[in-house]
């Protein structure tokens, strides 16, 4: 059953409770972009951002925190190493359904990018008409984990804590769920990058030249493994979140790519002023 979406509310995917935003118009009226978060993020954390690509686009912009995150219900701990893979092909299918989703792009960032990589890797959706990733991680390099362990270091002892809690109902359950898998050492081996052969739709990466949770190679992965088109955008000066450390030119260079592969298929997304 597709839910009637409201500007804001609560998303039932079975046991869970998700929250969400949409902004702009229903999927029924119009493309939709769907965002999909960070391993720390929610539906608050992306800010203004959904809000500008729908105005500048004229795109439906559909955002909702994963289980554990934000407002949405808890999940267990530990969680699986599987994690991502888990919400990629048994959470993401739903909340598309649920939405009424009929064609548009999957836009991920960090953990929300690997999700998105996955499930276009692993479902031939023909709705999905490309992915922008912002970060994104298709392996785990050794920057990754340094930089995941100095986050517990700042989780426990510096300020991080205080900042999240803020935003997720149970920040401890949302930080730990994160960290503690990222820092397990099976997690090591994790590594989509098979996936991006399978992948048939075009492929954005936007990634900041000084992003200290992955290097460089990760782009260089994608170029090697995709069949489809890669368009890359490495911003000089920029860490793990281009989105809000060069907002401007990250919904200049996104509007571009949706407006494209969007009116390639006569959908009608018209560009304004972001």
């Amino acid at each position: 059953m597709v839910a009637k979406l409201q500007s804001s509310g609560i998303l039932e995917i079975g046991r869970a409770r998700l929250e969400y935003r949409m902004i702009g118009p229903p999927p029924k009226e119009a493309p939709t972009l769907v965002l999909l978060h960070e391993g720390l993020g929610c539906v608050g954390l992306w800010n203004s951002f959904p809000d500008r690509l729908a105005a500048a686009t004229g795109a439906g912009v559909f955002v909702y925190s994963r289980e554990g995150y934000g407002a949405s219900s808890p999940a267990a701990l530990p969680r699986p190493l599987t994690y991502m893979h888990d919400e990629a092909l048994q959470v993401l299918p739903r909340v598309l359904d649920a939405i009424g989703f009929r064609r548009g792009l999957l836009v991920g960032h960090s953990d929300g990018a690997s999700i998105a990589a996955i499930y276009a890797g692993s479902v031939q959706d023909h709705r999905i008409r490309g992915l922008s990733l912002i970060a994104p991680h298709f392996f785990v390099e050794g920057v990754t984990a340094a930089s995941i362990e100095a986050a517990r270091e700042a989780y426990e002892g510096g300020g991080l804590r205080g900042r999240l809690a803020r935003w997720h109902k149970d920040v401890d359950l949302a930080f730990r769920g994160w960290n503690d898998a990222w820092l397990h050492p099976g997690f090591r081996a994790w590594d989509i990058s098979e996936a991006l052969a399978y992948i048939r739709v075009p492929i954005q990466i936007i990634q900041g030249s000084e992003d200290p949770y992955g290097s460089r190679r990760q782009i260089e992965v994608a170029e090697a493994e995709c069949y489809c088109p890669v368009e890359v955008s490495l911003l000089p000066a920029v860490g793990h979140a281009p989105h809000r450390e060069a907002s401007d030119e990250t919904v200049a260079t996104m509007v571009a790519f949706a407006d494209r592969l969007l009116k390639t298929h006569g959908e009608g997304v018209l560009s304004r002023a972001a």
